[in-house]
């Protein structure tokens, strides 16, 4: 029998877990096994009361995250087969966990960020970026909404309506001009100072970290839940698979 590939690897610095994307030839595209995996390992975290803090990263200093997996959602023989609805719905939220964990996280962005990727750092409690990192949010070139929950909160109303709607890339030094992140490193020095701040961040009252998070978050959920319910209404629909397999075909050439 084959090995599964690990696409999320865990590494422990005392009371803070290092979670790594780790899929570089796809450049951490968000494919069904890395969710489920990266699912799995928040489980672990959360089951453990010594971590106190995460770091979200990716390997390599090219891509946090591409984003969807366009070859699976375009196609029905690559799409997965899930073991049971538990499975499945794990693997679905898997993104979404790192904004409703008690655990505090800081997304260390090593490089580009693009549609779900993007949306990924988004829901990390604290984003970090390396100097050479991008962001984009094409969800209107998919025909899907895409960090209209939690954008405008980051950047405001007008500049994430400018964002979403012409999909264009922005930089990391724009991003910590309009405060989507909160620093921005050298490539070399962006992981050092995440897991520096993890730490920092570890040292304080989980219960009161965890209370002051639910609050500051709170007006995001009702967001998120219409964003999810407008995505369910235009996933699969005629005009959402066209720009699907056309962004598949730009992207991969197949």
């Amino acid at each position: 029998m084959a090995e599964t590939p690990q696409f999320v690897l865990e590494e422990r610095h005392g009371p803070v877990t290092l979670i790594s994307l780790n899929q570089p030839d796809r450049y951490h595209v968000l494919s069904y096994l890395l969710r489920l995996q990266l699912a799995e390992a928040i489980d672990r975290a959360e089951a453990d009361e010594s971590v106190r803090c995460l770091v979200l990263t990716g390997t390599g200093q090219k891509a946090f995250c591409a984003g969807g997996d366009l070859k699976e959602m375009t196609d029905p023989a690559l799409r997965p087969q899930p073991k049971s609805q538990e499975e499945a719905r794990k693997a679905g939220l898997a993104t979404e966990r790192f904004r409703i964990t008690t655990l505090p996280v800081v997304a260390a962005v090593n490089g580009f960020a693009y549609g779900g990727g993007a949306s990924l750092a988004t829901n990390c409690d604290i984003r970090l970026a390396s100097s050479t990192a991008t962001f984009r949010f094409p969800g209107s070139e998919m025909g899907l909404v895409v960090g209209a929950a939690a954008l405008p909160r980051l950047v405001g109303a007008a500049r994430a309506k400018e964002l979403i709607f012409t999909g264009r890339a922005f930089s990391a030094q724009e991003a910590y001009q309009w405060g989507f992140v909160n620093e921005v490193y050298e490539p070399d020095e962006l992981l050092p100072r995440a897991l520096e701040m993890a730490q920092t961040i570890a040292k304080g009252s989980a219960s009161a970290m965890r209370e002051a998070k639910q609050i500051i978050d709170m007006a995001i959920a009702d967001a998120e839940r219409m964003q999810a319910e407008a995505n369910k209404r235009l996933r699969d629909s005629p005009e959402q698979a066209a720009r699907a397999s056309a962004m598949r075909q730009k992207i991969t050439g197949s």
